[in-house]
């Protein structure tokens, strides 16, 4: 079975990276966007199986990037995770009301991350 294959959206190069590198480690394909249009177009060219949105984007917010993905039923299925500094209650109900399946915050542990992405993908792959 082919790997599953992970969207990074980040402006943050250093993260992304590091963010690439665990994944990979993990046996995960991955694609980075480091802007909001840059990943809603990477988001619908390279379908991916999951994706890591971070809230704070030049050009396109990630809530934006997240209620247009929702919209198109190509990709409209695909688990995402709002990975984000914007830590308030507020915040996260406005990225699980635009259509994330989950909100973590910065700085978050990576092993947190790490089984979340494996939670969404087993229950994704289930439906």
């Amino acid at each position: 079975m082919a790997a599953y294959k992970i969207l990074v959206v980040d402006d943050e190069v250093d993260l992304v990276e590091t963010l690439k590198f665990r994944l990979e480690c993990k046996g995960y394909e991955v694609v980075c966007a480091y802007d909001g249009q840059d990943g809603l177009e990477k988001a619908l060219s390279e379908r991916p199986d999951l994706i890591l949105l971070d809230v704070m984007l030049p050009k396109h917010d990630g809530y934006y990037v997240c209620r247009e993905l929702r919209k198109n039923t190509t990709v409209a299925r695909v688990p995402i995770v709002m990975l984000t500094a914007r830590s308030q209650d507020a915040d996260k109900k406005t990225g699980i009301d635009q259509g994330a399946d989950a909100y973590v915050s910065k700085p978050f542990e990576p092993k947190c991350l790490m089984e979340k992405v494996e939670e969404l993908l087993s229950r994704a792959k289930k439906d």
